[in-house]
Protein backbone atom coordinates (compact mmCIF):
# COMPACT_ATOMS: atom_id res chain seq x y z
CA UNK A 1 0.00 0.00 0.00
CA UNK A 2 1.48 3.28 -0.99
CA UNK A 3 1.80 6.35 1.40
CA UNK A 4 -0.90 8.16 -1.25
CA UNK A 5 -3.67 5.44 -0.49
CA UNK A 6 -3.54 5.62 3.17
CA UNK A 7 -3.59 9.20 2.77
CA UNK A 8 -6.75 9.44 1.09
CA UNK A 9 -10.00 8.33 2.67
CA UNK A 10 -12.08 5.76 1.17
CA UNK A 11 -15.46 6.94 0.21
CA UNK A 12 -18.37 4.24 0.34
CA UNK A 13 -21.66 4.07 -0.13
CA UNK A 14 -24.10 3.47 2.58
CA UNK A 15 -25.92 0.03 1.85
CA UNK A 16 -29.54 1.25 3.28
CA UNK A 17 -29.40 4.48 1.54
CA UNK A 18 -26.25 4.50 -0.80
CA UNK A 19 -25.23 8.34 1.04
CA UNK A 20 -21.26 8.36 0.17
CA UNK A 21 -19.55 7.46 3.65
CA UNK A 22 -16.31 8.31 4.71
CA UNK A 23 -14.60 4.86 5.75
CA UNK A 24 -12.77 5.69 8.81
CA UNK A 25 -12.44 4.99 12.56
CA UNK A 26 -14.48 8.35 13.52
CA UNK A 27 -17.26 6.53 12.15
CA UNK A 28 -18.69 3.96 14.10
CA UNK A 29 -21.80 2.73 11.84
CA UNK A 30 -19.54 2.13 8.87
CA UNK A 31 -20.14 0.78 6.73
CA UNK A 32 -22.95 2.89 7.13
CA UNK A 33 -24.18 6.43 7.44
CA UNK A 34 -26.31 6.23 11.16
CA UNK A 35 -27.08 4.58 13.77
CA UNK A 36 -31.11 4.67 12.13
CA UNK A 37 -29.50 3.02 8.59
CA UNK A 38 -27.43 0.52 10.61
CA UNK A 39 -30.93 -0.85 11.96
CA UNK A 40 -32.75 -0.84 9.27
CA UNK A 41 -30.39 -3.51 7.68
CA UNK A 42 -30.70 -5.37 10.85
CA UNK A 43 -34.18 -5.56 10.50
CA UNK A 44 -34.15 -6.54 7.25
CA UNK A 45 -32.12 -9.34 7.85
CA UNK A 46 -34.45 -9.95 11.14
CA UNK A 47 -37.70 -10.49 8.96
CA UNK A 48 -35.98 -12.50 6.02
CA UNK A 49 -35.88 -9.36 3.56
CA UNK A 50 -32.10 -10.02 3.15
CA UNK A 51 -30.91 -13.74 2.89
CA UNK A 52 -27.87 -15.16 0.95
CA UNK A 53 -28.95 -17.53 -1.98
CA UNK A 54 -28.70 -21.01 -1.25
CA UNK A 55 -30.18 -24.75 -1.43
CA UNK A 56 -33.39 -24.76 0.40
CA UNK A 57 -33.39 -26.26 3.52
CA UNK A 58 -34.25 -30.25 3.86
CA UNK A 59 -37.34 -31.10 6.06
CA UNK A 60 -37.58 -34.18 8.04
CA UNK A 61 -39.76 -36.05 4.82
CA UNK A 62 -37.23 -34.65 2.29
CA UNK A 63 -34.13 -36.38 4.71
CA UNK A 64 -36.18 -39.56 5.06
CA UNK A 65 -36.41 -40.10 1.32
CA UNK A 66 -32.54 -39.18 0.56
CA UNK A 67 -31.67 -41.50 3.16
CA UNK A 68 -33.93 -44.54 1.65
CA UNK A 69 -32.15 -43.73 -1.85
CA UNK A 70 -29.10 -43.85 -0.39
CA UNK A 71 -30.05 -47.63 0.96
CA UNK A 72 -31.80 -48.50 -2.24
CA UNK A 73 -28.50 -47.32 -4.29
CA UNK A 74 -26.42 -49.40 -2.01
CA UNK A 75 -27.68 -52.86 -1.86
CA UNK A 76 -28.51 -53.32 -5.17
CA UNK A 77 -31.27 -56.89 -6.12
Amino acid sequence: MSTQDTARPLNVACPQCRKKVLWSEDNPYRPFCSKRCRLLDLGAWADESHRIAGEPAMDETDLDALLARADRDDNPS
